[in-house]
């Protein structure tokens, strides 16, 4: 078991942070928080820089994140890495992100073991790399049996196509009989999604204060809450990590009622 523990105290040591931590509600701390990462090109754009040097950049926000999540209590933080939709960028910027995964995990294991953080992935890792394919296999092989915050990695991800995929297993189950059409749920498409057995999400954050879902678990989210920062995701630091759980905990969560 790893030694490592939060110090919450000694992590949020900003003036702002400490301000704070004051109003912070620790029994109705978010038990998943995903998040989309947007602004890393906006950000890289703004310095003169390619868009590859705002994804670097923002792999460091991403430990950021992490750090945040296990301090703060929460246990699982989902973050959508790469859409289906990203391969129609540019080649030499795809290829950057792929490499940087690689990279990242590998610069990257070592933390996460001493941190007991979980790894998992959503999405289709066979369309991926098999450099960047074997990196993810091994992070999550590696990390399977640690007990702390579960990371869950969205890429090469589309809720759409993963609620088509959920669809067909649904179907070839019924044609063999293993299922009635007046059986299916909603619990039973969500146990057929990539995302079976991982709570929905209580909060979404999106950064560069745009105000799409942008095809991030369009099934999971249905009650989730929303919150959009201002700020580019590169910039997106610990203290903007806690002000978002605050706004979270202004809400009144109703489900649908009243």
């Amino acid at each position: 078991m790893s030694p490592y523990k939060p110090d919450i105290n000694s992590f949020y040591t900003s003036q702002r942070a400490q301000t704070l931590l004051h109003s912070v509600d620790w029994d109705n701390v978010p038990r998943h928080v995903a998040i989309i990462m947007d602004g890393n090109g906006r950000w890289a754009k703004g310095r003169g820089k390619p868009r590859l040097f705002g994804h670097k950049a923002g792999a460091a926000m991403v430990r950021e994140a992490i750090a945040s999540a296990i301090e703060l209590g929460i246990e699982y933080l989902t973050i959508y890495s790469f859409s289906t939709e990203n391969w129609t960028r540019p080649e030499d910027e795809v290829k950057g992100i792929m490499s940087l995964f690689v990279e990242v995990l590998e610069r990257e294991l070592k933390s996460l073991q001493d941190k007991e953080v979980r790894v998992k992935v959503i999405g289709d890792m066979d369309a991926l790399p098999k450099k960047t394919r074997d990196a993810f296999k091994n992070c999550i092989s590696k990390t399977a049996h640690n007990k702390g915050l579960t990371l869950v990695v969205a890429v090469n991800y589309g809720a759409r196509s993963d609620i088509v995929s959920a669809v067909q297993s649904i179907a070839r189950e019924a044609v063999a009989g293993k299922i009635k059409a007046a059986d299916i749920t909603a619990h039973t498409i969500a146990d057929h999604l990539s995302s079976a057995g991982i709570p929905d999400p209580d909060l979404v954050i999106r950064t560069s204060g745009e105000m799409r879902i942008s095809n991030f678990l369009l099934f999971e989210i249905a009650y989730s809450e929303l919150v959009v920062s201002e700020v580019l995701w590169p910039d997106f630091d610990r203290d903007e990590f806690l002000a978002c759980i605050l706004l979270y905990q202004q809400r009144a969560r109703r489900f649908g009622g009243v």
